[in-house]
């Protein structure tokens, strides 16, 4: 088969070959750029916490008319106070383990600063790191299932407390892997020692997790998604929250208990229905604006992918119609089916190549456009030349019903028309 009648018939249909370029070339330069967006959402919504997430939840709740931590007699009432719940919640015959903590991954509520190896050097320094920092206490690791790689755990020996807007120092800290490996690429970060928030007090690295996220799950945090600093100590405030894992297959239960228990500690207190949250429904809520997103880019695709694949079919049905007697000509002349839906196959494969190249610089622009405007990344060649891939499928599979709708006009019936 020549290009030459393919080529002599698009010219005369230049305005329809022309509107379903553009369609393919916007269609695949939007659904490219939609499907990275997708795959992007995925990743942030599957990456791992370093938690142990099975039978966790976290506990937020208020004292009335407690103290306000703000002189040290307050500090050390609220401390107390503190370490009665801690006690009462251990108690419990469903919990396996608790630990105060200021935040936990993904819950959108971060104490952030920096952390460098010179004294005095504050974020914007050169040496200076961002970390999300993690106040708690010894049994911080078997609540929250924690993975030590190097060093060891916090003891109670390691333990103070401090009122929640005080400044003291932090003899001993435990990084995260990732935060280790920033600060001291070239060796083991046990032992060692760093500053935090420009003080030139020292802390010393006693351990080191191998992952554990910060609090933040929006982009803000991408730069230091797994810089976690953990600090041993209680914050004492009239707010507090207690991280509890509970024994397998008790998770309910425990979550059940934890008014009744607190209330009976202490009755002055705010427990409302938010108070006591499993992990999953933390996550769930974390990331529920990005799995709308990756919904709502999905749903797009699929519309434009439809849209595209419908204009291909009704242009081809329209202009088998208008060939109808041409193609029993050539039916007559000795052309075979498979002659004809070749050659509607072949037409559709020029049509579709124009839109697609058209395409990839839409698609490279729009990617350069989002970058500049909304911090997108830059999209993977892959991502492109799957789309491409995907196009011209479509385009085939698209043409392929009027193609053979063509295929089978009988040529008695077409030279009849003559």
């Amino acid at each position: 088969m020549t290009m030459h009648p393919i080529l002599a018939a698009l010219r005369k249909h230049k305005a329809g070959v022309v509107l379903i370029s553009l369609q393919i070339a916007l269609t695949l330069a939007i659904v490219c750029n939609a499907v990275f967006i997708i795959g992007q959402r995925i990743e942030r919504v599957n990456r791992p916490t370093g938690l142990d997430e099975n039978n966790l939840f976290l506990i937020s709740q208020q004292w009335v008319g407690a103290p306000g931590g703000d002189d040290p007699a307050g500090v050390e009432k609220l401390d107390v106070m503190q370490r009665e719940d801690l006690a009462a919640l251990r108690n419990l015959p469903d919990v396996a383990s608790v630990a105060p903590s200021n935040s936990i991954p993904l819950l959108n509520s971060s104490w952030t600063g920096s952390v460098s190896i010179k004294p005095g050097q504050q974020l914007g320094d050169k040496s200076g790191t961002r970390t999300a920092y993690y106040f708690t206490d010894d049994q911080v690791f078997p609540a929250l299932g924690l993975r030590l790689v190097a060093g060891r755990a916090f003891t109670a020996a390691d333990v103070q407390h401090q009122g929640a807007r005080d400044q003291r120092d932090r003899p001993v800290i435990i990084v995260t892997k990732a935060l280790a490996d920033k600060l001291f690429p070239q060796g083991s970060a046990v032992g060692k020692v760093i500053y935090s928030d420009g003080s030139s007090s020292p802390s010393t690295i006693i351990g080191v997790v191998e992952r554990m996220q910060i609090p933040a799950s929006g982009s803000w945090g991408n730069d230091f998604t797994w810089y976690s600093t953990l600090v041993p100590t209680r914050l004492d405030s009239n707010f507090a929250r207690y991280v509890v894992r509970a024994k397998p297959g008790r998770l309910d239960a425990a979550m059940r208990a934890v008014p009744a228990t607190l209330y009976g500690v202490n009755p002055m207190r705010v427990l409302d229905d938010d108070s006591v949250k499993s992990f999953a429904d933390i996550r769930a809520s974390a990331y529920r604006a990005d799995v709308g997103m990756a919904i709502l880019m999905g749903v797009v695709c699929l519309i434009l992918l439809c849209v595209t694949a419908a204009g291909i079919v009704g242009l081809t049905s329209f202009w088998v119609g208008q060939r109808h007697r041409q193609i029993g000509v050539r039916r007559a002349l000795g052309a075979r089916k498979i002659d004809i839906l070749h050659y509607f196959q072949i037409e559709n494969l020029l049509i579709a190549g124009v839109g697609v190249v058209l395409g990839v610089l839409l698609a490279v622009g729009l990617n350069i456009w989002l970058m500049t405007h909304y911090e997108m990344t830059r999209i993977p060649a892959l991502y492109v030349l799957t789309g491409v891939l995907a196009m011209l499928a479509i385009g085939q599979a698209a043409v392929f019903v009027p193609a053979r709708r063509a295929s089978n006009v009988p040529p008695v019936v077409a030279t009849r028309a003559v």
